[in-house]
């Protein structure tokens, strides 16, 4: 291999990285592995990927320069051999509601073309098919689908009579000039409750516009609820003063399907339309992998024929969306919808029929969310890519995509500032040999639970509908580590999720739900402040130095001045990119000169926010502060600083900040959706016995999970399927691990395979 060949990095310092020395191969498929915070993005994301694109930026013309941002030259000495890089990762895809599965694949492109070229009646071009348009959008919602709504179960309580006080708003309770508005009004019956009344009083009572009635003795206007609530609460030029009433203004707000258009966004001639007897909105309603089908059949007939070039990149696209996992989705989904896991498949497929190659491809984990079964289908896809001659570098954990690398570089031995090093670079069976974490753990045996232990009582499910769930009964197990898999897309959230609010749950105890949503917080939160261990810190160095709390917090007393506790000095350019460059007064520490004197156990406060957690809590292993860290440590975050941003945090280092938190509230029903995700072999052992931990103090453990090593662990397992969508929406198995393994479900012999490695 010629050093044209190969992607040479010297000398690389980018947040642990220590010195780096490596060379990764062109034109192959490299896996990145290595304990989580080792330092695989800071290589691959943070200085590879980086470089990339400013030396890209760089190419265009000062003038376009100046409108685009300008990232710093990565920390490392030299890289050589770079091809322009795509960076395809998780972040989740915008929530603009004009963006959906089909508008960001450039699908809708070519199904409004379809229907501008053989549908009947005839409409015109194709921009009069798009709710993005002025000629398609639907004049009332204006392509959006959804009106302003009021949501009527927080204006009145049906069981109730007017006399008893059913309406709810502020400043119409019994007795109020409002509530004689409506109570004393001849034409409804204030003593009944209001779901006896007729459909005609009920219009009244909601919903009559302003008209003229005889009233309390006197000629007035009445005007329904609705209306009223609306002028009074939610008119923008007359917002609610009293606090309560801005309240109940902001809850009250909901969106309802236009009733014009249906939800379907468009213009009456485009929504009707047909081709072969199916309209535009019917199309885009129906899950990928039914509509494919039909364009193949389209494809082929006579009556596609003057459209069948587009319908043949039709037919490619959207295959390409069933063979990432996608086949489940439909192209109205909203964009802002999907999961992390979703957003990154629907930007690959962009990809995979690019004419481009050379090109440096580089994933965040593509496996994320994906079932065992759809993982080989992605490693295929990868190869795809790499096959026309393309870079792909990959950093992941999951063992059946390291097995399908060209290539492996192995980072490590630790985490945080125990890694930064190449431990190993070369091929799967070398990494077996090389003593590594990561090699260590592709050599261990897979076993199962030998003894699960007894459920103490259930968690009734009955009836389930939600989603694509089919009228679904199920007993969830209490008082063990409960698994719940399935396909992505086979309804394991919409079981878990949409049945979270049933009154049997409420009653069975105390329920935690913890997620990968994004933590909300300022730009100023980081662990410290998110968990409350920067509380006790304060108080610690206050007490130790004699002198008020408020000095050792970056937002109040003790911040450097210049950059206001920030670290970093933000400058607005307007409408271009703004720019942060390093408080040059506190060198990004945060504090003043005169707090950064006071030590406790000889470290100043900001040496102790850039201590990795695992440090942190050898040093404050005492009273709560203490507590706080080992739980942090506990779930795998040792590797994370104190003050680092939360919104540098993946998801899985949100979720399981977000459990560390939630693991201090005492017993109840644990709810995790794939905390495994972002996690390395060794830490998924480590999370297993800290759950383990969880069951033994006497709480409930319910985990929606794809990883094998989880099931395998499990007391009790529930899969869903048998497929994904409409193919799914069952329970296909209940049992424990050894039963799975030996069932016929697409879990279960991913499960026996897995087993027999």
């Amino acid at each position: 291999m010629t050093s044209h060949d190969q992607i040479r990095v010297r000398g690389a310092r980018v947040n642990n990285l220590r010195d780096m020395d490596v060379d990764i191969p062109k034109r192959k498929l490299t896996v990145f592995t290595g304990v989580s915070g080792s330092g695989k993005s800071s290589l691959v994301f943070g200085t590879i990927a980086a470089e990339s694109q400013r030396l890209i930026n760089e190419t265009y013309p000062a003038f376009v320069q100046s409108f685009m941002a300008s990232p710093a030259r990565p920390d490392v000495d030299a890289l050589e051999n770079l091809s322009a890089a795509i960076v395809v990762d998780q972040e989740r895809m915008g929530a603009n509601s004009r963006s959906t599965v089909g508008t960001a694949t450039d699908v809708n492109n070519l199904m409004r073309l379809v229907w501008s070229r053989l549908g009947t009646p005839e409409v015109g071009p194709s921009f009069f098919f798009s709710f993005n348009t002025p000629q398609g959008m639907c004049p009332s919602c204006e392509g959006n689908g959804k009106v302003s709504a009021v949501d009527e179960s927080l204006i009145v309580d049906r069981d109730l009579s007017l006399t008893d006080g059913a309406i709810l708003a502020p400043g119409f309770g019994v007795g109020t000039w409002y509530w004689k508005g409506y109570a004393e009004n001849p034409t409804l019956d204030a003593s009944i409750p209001l779901r006896d009344f007729t459909d005609e009083q009920w219009q009244f009572l909601m919903y009559q516009e302003p008209t003229k009635v005889k009233a309390l003795g006197m000629n007035m206007t009445y005007e329904g609820l609705i209306p009223r609530v609306r002028r009074m609460f939610l008119n923008p030029e007359k917002a609610p003063g009293q606090k309560h009433a801005r309240e109940f203004a902001e809850r009250i707000g909901t969106f309802a399907p236009c009733p014009d258009c249906g939800g379907t966004r468009l213009t009456e001639a485009a929504r009707t339309a047909t081709v072969n007897s199916v309209t535009l909105p019917e199309a885009l309603g129906w899950q990928i992998s039914d509509l494919l089908p039909w364009v193949e059949t389209l494809r082929d007939s006579a009556a596609g024929d003057r459209a069948r070039p587009v319908l043949i990149a039709l037919a490619d696209l959207l295959g390409s969306l069933v063979e990432v996992g996608l086949g489940y989705l439909s192209l109205d989904r909203e964009s802002g919808t999907l999961s992390g896991g979703e957003a990154q498949r629907v930007k690959m497929v962009r990809h995979l029929g690019s004419a481009l190659t050379d090109i440096t491809y580089v994933f965040d984990e593509p496996t994320v969310g994906l079932h065992p079964h759809d993982i080989d289908k992605m490693c295929s896809l990868l190869q795809r890519l790499r096959d026309k001659g393309n870079t792909v570098l990959v950093v992941e954990h999951k063992p059946q995509v390291i097995k399908r690398a060209d290539h492996i570089v192995d980072i490590g031995p630790g985490a945080g500032t125990k890694g930064g090093e190449v431990v190993y670079t070369g091929d799967l069976e070398g990494l077996r040999a090389s003593g590594s974490i990561t090699g260590e753990h592709l050599e261990v045996r897979p076993t199962l639970r030998e003894t699960p232990r007894a459920a103490k009582g259930h968690l009734e499910i009955r009836g389930a509908s939600t989603h694509n769930l089919r009228d679904v009964d199920v007993d969830v197990p209490l008082g063990i580590l409960t698994v719940i898999t399935g396909v992505a897309g086979s309804g394991k959230s919409s079981l878990i999720h949409g049945s979270i609010a049933d009154g049997s749950m409420a009653r069975a105890g105390d329920l935690r739900v913890v997620d990968q949503t994004a933590i909300r917080g300022s730009i100023r939160s980081n662990p410290a402040t998110y968990t409350g261990v920067l509380d006790g810190l304060r108080t610690a160095f206050a007490k130790a130095n004699g002198v008020k709390p408020a000095l050792f917090s970056a937002n109040s007393a003790g911040a450097c001045q210049n950059c206001k506790g920030l670290g970093v000095v933000y400058t607005d350019l307007g409408m271009m990119a703004g720019v942060a460059n390093t408080c040059e007064v506190c060198e990004g520490r945060r504090y003043t000169d005169e707090v950064l004197r006071y030590t406790l156990d000889g470290l100043n406060i900001a040496e102790v926010l850039n201590l990795p957690i695992a440090e942190a809590a050898k040093v404050f292993h005492t009273g709560t502060t203490g507590k706080i860290l080992g739980r942090l440590h506990d779930v795998g975050l040792g590797y994370l600083r104190l003050g680092q941003p939360l919104s540098t945090l993946s998801g899985g280092e949100r979720q399981r900040i977000k459990l560390a938190i939630r693991m201090g509230e005492g017993a109840g029903i644990y709810v995790l959706d794939e905390p495994t995700t972002g996690l390395h072999m060794a830490d998924i052992d480590a999370m297993l016995q800290m759950l383990d931990r969880l069951v033994e103090q006497g709480n409930s453990v319910i985990v929606i999970e794809h990883s094998l090593a989880v099931m395998a662990h499990a007391d009790w397992i529930i899969d869903l399927g048998p497929g994904a969508g409409h193919d799914g929406g069952l329970v296909v198995f209940e049992g424990t691990p050894v039963g799975l393994a030996s069932a016929a479900t697409l879990t279960g012999q991913h499960l026996a395979s897995y087993l027999r490695q």
